[in-house]
């Protein structure tokens, strides 16, 4: 298991902007380039859901529900993954995850709350 740091998230309103980001400080560079690191989220009373993910050739991908207005980007040098949020919407509150190398067999964050209001 990698440890995760996760750092960002709070509370804003409607069409606001938050930034999540997750720090791998133990791992080499190396090993962060060549895994797949992701958002999650899990809202009150339902499942886990992938929100962005960066593929092992470094594409980018989102849940349809936040195609255009959250971004995902990663810097190697730093072992940081980060999440932009824009255009926040009350249905994004939830508890957010990084997750690094993978829903099954990777290393997840402690979680970070985003609260969206009216």
């Amino acid at each position: 298991q990698v440890p995760l740091v996760e750092s960002g998230g709070g509370s804003v309103q409607a069409g606001g902007s938050l930034t999540l980001s997750c720090k791998a400080p133990r791992t080499i560079t190396s090993v962060f380039r060549a895994n797949v690191k992701g958002w999650y989220r899990q809202a009150p009373g339902k499942q886990r859901e992938l929100v962005a993910r960066i593929s092992l050739s470094d594409e980018a991908s989102y849940a349809d529900f936040v195609k255009g207005r959250f971004t995902i980007s990663r810097d190697n040098s730093r072992k940081t993954v980060t999440l932009q949020m824009n255009s926040l919407k009350p249905e994004d509150t939830a508890v957010y995850y990084c997750n690094f190398g993978g829903e099954e067999n990777g290393s997840w964050g402690q979680g970070t709350q985003v609260t969206v209001g009216q």
